[in-house]
């Protein structure tokens, strides 16, 4: 019997983490209901654990939120989520968040992220993006506790802002940097 190498065992190490991530995200279609109804529960959320978030919203043309993201990964990993896009409390079009990362890593987690887009450049981006990385484009600024106690109007001077929340499971690192956003049509509820 041959002897499994290292690279084959972190190979099928990294196969079988992946097939039970791909297994915790729901096999069927998302509808738009569906997506609306966590967007709103983040929201909800969000709000409550950070109240400068709140005040934010107020100001922003629009609010991109993906209520769960999945990841996962062991040296190579990835993740999923799908979200929509929110302007003056509506619905106006739904988006997926694909990642993928290489590096010293090692987990499985789920979060939740909005961005809060501040500027009417950063609204027609998104919309008329076809799909877009974040770090590429409009200027982001992910926001932590501290600095998010420092926002006002006369200071909220980027394009986008980030809130990160709603974080379990264990996963060294997180970020958004890598991360594609595309548009996409769900299901409607029948």
């Amino acid at each position: 019997m041959k002897k499994m190498t290292l690279s084959k065992a972190l190979v099928t190490y990294f196969c079988s983490i992946m097939l039970l991530f791909a297994g915790s995200i729901k096999a069927y279609a998302v509808t738009a209901q569906e997506i609306d109804r966590a967007v709103d529960k983040a929201l909800q959320e969000l709000f409550e654990k950070s109240p400068e978030a709140r005040q934010l919203a107020k100001m922003a043309k629009g609010i991109l939120v993906f209520p769960k993201i999945y990841k996962a990964g062991f040296i190579v990993g990835g993740q999923y989520g799908v979200g929509a896009l929110r302007v003056n409390g509506h619905s106006v079009a739904y988006y997926k968040s694909v990642g993928a990362s290489y590096g010293l890593q090692a987990g499985v987690q789920s979060f939740g992220y909005a961005l809060f887009l501040m500027t009417d450049k950063a609204l027609k981006y998104v919309l008329n993006s076809n799909g877009w990385e974040i770090g590429v484009g409009p200027s982001i600024v992910i926001v932590d506790a501290g600095k998010a106690k420092n926002i006002t109007t006369t200071t909220a001077k980027k394009d986008i802002y980030a809130f990160i929340f709603s974080q379990k499971g264990l996963m060294a690192g997180l970020g958004l940097q890598g991360t594609k956003i595309t548009p996409f049509h769900p299901e409607q509820e029948k």
